[in-house]
This record gives structure tokens, sequence and C-alpha cells, in this order.
């Protein structure tokens, strides 16, 4: 039971991660390597201001501006100095790291003995975690959805599918584009607030992998979800990051070392990518 409720819990909380990940690498088209960064983000603006005895919400809030300011900064390196998309988020990446030191103040800042915001939930007892970042996920995918249906959104989603159409119509892509940076980083800075709360301490090589991993939730959630509407494909990110913690922890269980979590994850995601080949391949042979 235990399992199941902590597989859930980091699936969830992930899951938002996973969210980001889908908006810059799916909605907008963006290859965007920021994420390791702007999640490391949120957990150190999270941590230095919780420590320093500020309410765990309007640090939340500030993680989540934070996270938004490096997806703008991303966003003006390719949009307005033509870097190319790869070389401006390794950029902001590198750049973040030494900013998230200074921030911080050093490498690792534990949280244990400071007020959290799951401590607000803590009459679910030991469903609390569940119970929070629940909510926050549907508040999520139900708000990703509806924007991504608004006129706005749709012109983000225009933008990632034929960026020469939509300024033939009069939309301005640079904007566009800036738009999903910020709101994806935001997003995953908010992971990272999050889950630096739920592990109780904040360390500046925690968002070392972030990428991979949410790109191996979006990528199973797809192959789990074929046929979809707007809302299904929030919805299988989310799904993904959960079924991917879930392999994660059944590797961990049957004695895999936590040091081949990487390798695993790649072969996760090599997985995932092959299986439309495949199963085309089987049913071309039938």
């Amino acid at each position: 039971m235990s399992f199941a409720i902590s597989t859930l819990e980091q699936g969830l909380v992930y899951g938002i991660m996973a969210l980001g990940v889908y908006i810059s690498f799916k909605i907008i088209n963006f290859a965007d390597l920021t994420v390791e960064g702007s999640f490391t983000l949120g957990a150190a603006v999270t941590a230095k201001l919780i420590t320093s005895g500020v309410n765990p919400i309007f640090s939340i809030m500030v993680s989540f501006l934070a996270g938004g300011l490096a997806g703008l900064i991303t966003g003006f390196l390719n949009t307005k100095l033509k870097i190319t998309e790869l070389l401006a988020g390794i950029l902001t990446m590198t750049a973040l790291y030494s900013i998230n030191l200074r921030i911080m103040g050093k490498s690792n800042i534990p949280m244990l003995s400071n007020k959290s915001i799951l401590d607000y939930f803590s009459f679910a007892g030991n469903y609390r975690n569940i119970l929070f970042f629940g909510l926050i996920m549907i508040f999520l995918v139900l708000l990703t959805n509806y924007f991504l249906q608004t006129r706005t959104g749709f012109a983000l989603r225009a933008t990632g599918n034929n960026q020469q159409m939509v300024r033939s119509m009069g939309i301005n892509t640079n904007t566009t584009i800036t738009l999903g940076l910020i709101i994806s980083n935001a997003y995953i800075s908010l992971a990272g607030s999050l889950v630096s709360q739920y592990q109780g301490f904040a360390d500046a090589g925690m968002g070392i992998g972030t990428l991979v991993a949410g790109l191996a939730s979006v990528i199973i959630g797809e192959v789990l979800f074929r046929e979809r509407n707007i809302l299904w494909a929030v919805i299988s990110a989310v799904v993904g990051s959960i079924v991917y913690r879930g392999a994660i922890a059944v590797a961990l269980t049957i004695g895999f070392n936590p040091t081949d979590l990487k390798l695993l994850t790649a072969i996760l995601v090599v997985i995932a990518l092959s299986l439309p080949g495949l199963k085309k391949i089987v049913l071309s042979s039938n």
C-alpha cells in the first residue's frame, strides 16, 4: 500500500513538470533545455524563502514567477538575439546553475524543521500528499486545457505546427514562442518548488535528469493515449508521469542500483519511442 501511495505522490508532483515539458516540446515544438535549471530554480527560491520565515504559499508564487522569468530569458535569446533554441536553452540552464547557488548560498538547504505547504493538509493523515498534489494537478489540467482552447492557446498550438502559416495570418510567432516558454518553465519551477517541500530539502543538483524524465513521461503518455483531444493530451502527460515513476519504483524494488536510474530512463524512452514503429511492423507482417 505504501508503495502505491509513494508512486502516486511522485507521479502527481512530477506530473506538473511533465506538463511543462509537454507545452514546450509538443505545443510550441521547442526543444527547451532550460528545464533542468528552472526546476532547481523553483526549489532554490522556495527553500531560501521558507527557511527565512516566508509563508510557503507566497514562496510557491515567487518560484512560479521565477520560472516564468527563466523561460522569458530563453525566449529572448532565441527570438530576439537569434540564438538557436538548443543553444538558448543550454545558455539559460548554465547560467541558472550559478544563479541557483547564489540564491541558496550553499549546495543544499534542509527544510525538515520548517513549515511546508503540505502541513496545511495534515488533516488527511497519510493521504495528505496525494490530496494536495491531486488537487493541484486537477486545477492545472483544467486550466491548461482551457487555455489551449482559447485564441491565444490556439496561436501557440498553431505556432508549433506551422510557424510560416501562423506568420501569414499576422500572428507574431516570437511572442507565441516566448509565451509558451514562460508558461512551460513556470510550471516546471512550480514542480521544483513542490518537490523540494515534499522531499524536505533543496539541492543544487536536483534538476539533473529532469528533462529526460519529463520527456519519458510525455512519450509514455502518448503511447497510452494515441487518439485524443487536447484534454486527453494534457491528461496523458500526467498519466505518463505516474507510469514512469511506477516503473522506476519497481526497478528499485527488484534490486536495481539508484545509479542505474538514468540508464533505465533512457531505455524506457527508447522503448516508448519504438512502440509505434514496432506496432506497424507487426501489423504489416500479418
